[in-house]
């Protein structure tokens, strides 16, 4: 059963009762609990000291510590912004591990699990943690339903192109993550977790050169990709259904 379908009959349910290298990807390696820092905290975002201890029997989504978390401004937006729903988004948490293989490697198609270049060298994690976070708070914010949850992400994947990708072939900004919805008082999950794959075309050349010109970075397509990816999987009855891109996008997937 798809996700926002399920979270209706939920809501129905309360209101009767009341990028070519060697790297090897580790995106697909058993769930490790993180260290206390394991994120970086960008500015700007409070810890929630309150989620650091996973109760007992909780999803792996659950097990990290040192977690940090957005709390939604609870006044609802003006009218013409509300998008209806079956959920309210109270918080949102989103996870980088860092067991996520980084690659630098100016290749056409990189094989670790993270691959960003537009911010300067440093904490990649942290970098993709903050890209992740502000989007997907873009994204719920405006959503206004009977159900109030809290949504983890998980990042599994995170490829942009690589510098000589950037200015020549172009190609797919590959984008997984998992996502887990939780009760926001009972903290039950309200449907299994799911994996989303967001995958997003990726310009290249002169295409590249004149949508930074128009100020369409690759963090501004990705930021707004992923603000509508989870808007659709939290208001569309089938969720959110991820493009066909062609021969990029299969040869990630190899």
């Amino acid at each position: 059963m798809k996700i926002a379908r399920a979270l209706m009959l939920i809501g129905l349910g309360l209101g009767v009762s009341a990028c070519t290298a060697v790297d090897v990807p580790t995106r697909n390696a058993p769930f490790e609990q993180l260290p206390t820092t394991a994120i970086q905290t960008p500015a700007g975002y409070e810890i929630n000291t309150a989620m650091t201890t996973a109760p007992a029997g909780a999803h792996p989504l659950a097990d990290a510590v040192g977690v940090q978390v957005s709390r939604l401004d609870q006044s609802l937006p003006n009218d013409a912004a509300v998008i209806r729903s079956p959920v309210s988004v109270k918080q949102v948490l989103v996870r980088v591990p860092r067991s996520l293989k980084v690659s630098e490697r100016n290749s056409y198609l990189p094989r670790g699990d993270i691959v960003w270049r537009e911010d300067p060298i440093g904490d990649r994690h942290a970098q993709v943690h903050k890209i992740v976070q502000d989007a997907m708070v873009q994204g719920v914010s405006v959503l206004h339903g009977p159900v109030p949850v809290n949504i983890e992400i998980e990042v599994q994947r995170f490829h942009a192109l690589t510098e000589r990708a950037r200015y020549t072939t172009g190609g797919v900004h590959a984008l997984t993550f998992d996502l887990a919805i939780r009760h926001a008082e009972t903290g039950e999950l309200v449907v299994p977790v799911r994996t989303i794959k967001a995958d997003l075309d990726a310009f290249g050349g002169q295409q590249a050169i004149l949508a930074e010109a128009r100020g369409l970075t690759q963090k501004v397509r990705i930021s707004n990709h992923l603000a509508e990816v989870i808007r659709q999987e939290l208001t569309n009855a089938e969720g959110y259904r991820n493009a066909q891109l062609g021969i990029y996008q299969w040869m990630h997937n190899i």
